[in-house]
């Protein structure tokens, strides 16, 4: 059985400067994969790439089809979702119409408002309040759920636990286990290495633009060496 998601020798350029050189990886239905790395490596650039975002070269595959090269909005509509770092929220809109942003048209969504309020009780309770006004964890979550409300059968999420305090890392950790019990796969961009051991069933670490281990998390945490030179500041 094919991969959902499948990169092949995917080099990535920001006009002269080559950022990715010959990133191959792939996601299963129904799994958490995590992209670990320092800072400046590649990692968000390669989700970029993925969906369109930067100029590449190739081969990134979905669900069997060929989507490198198409614009955002195809590939969005093609099941795949993307959280980018900066919670690309629209603040003076309030909650409920930045969850209503997220929903296709034409789309049935297996995803519904009452969900999302289930999933954060929070955004419920603040549902008439302009999004620019929450905090940066309810922002988060806001994003997220703004993103499955679309219906995306594979998320790529970028550092969604950056600069949120110890609970909330928690709740987005709960969050995605449960994209994965409802089916749905995650890719997570992340730097802490506990919450992406805890939740994955693989893991990648990106070292200046290429892939340098691949595994388990059990066998990333029996290498000591790769952590050391890849990961630890």
């Amino acid at each position: 059985m094919s991969a959902l998601l499948a990169i092949r020798d995917l080099h990535a350029f920001y006009g002269k400067s080559h950022v990715l050189h010959g990133v191959n990886m792939y996601v299963e239905k129904g799994e958490i994969v995590s992209l670990l790395g320092r800072n400046g490596v590649g990692r968000s650039t390669m989700v970029k790439a993925v969906m369109g975002l930067v100029h590449a070269t190739g081969s990134v595959e979905f669900k069997g089809e060929q989507i490198l090269g198409l614009p955002a909005f195809k590939v969005a509509h093609c099941g795949l979702g993307y959280v980018p770092e900066n919670r690309d929220i629209f603040p003076t809109l309030s909650v409920e119409h930045n969850l209503l942003l997220g929903v296709k048209k034409g789309k049935t969504s297996r995803w519904q408002m009452d969900d999302m309020y289930q999933m954060f009780p929070r955004l419920k309770e603040r549902q008439h309040t302009p999004a620019g006004v929450l905090s940066g964890g309810e922002q988060q979550m806001l994003t997220l759920c703004r993103t499955l409300m679309g219906d995306p059968d594979l998320i790529m999420i970028d550092e969604p636990t950056e600069g949120l305090a110890p609970k909330i890392v928690e709740l987005v950790a709960d969050y995605l286990k449960a994209l994965k019990a409802r089916g749905i796969s995650v890719l997570l961009v992340e730097q802490k290495l506990a919450i992406a051991l805890d939740i994955s069933q693989r893991v990648y670490v990106m070292g200046r633009g290429s892939i340098v281990f691949e595994g388990s998390p059990d066998e990333l945490r029996s290498n000591p060496d790769i952590r050391k030179e890849w990961l630890e500041v």
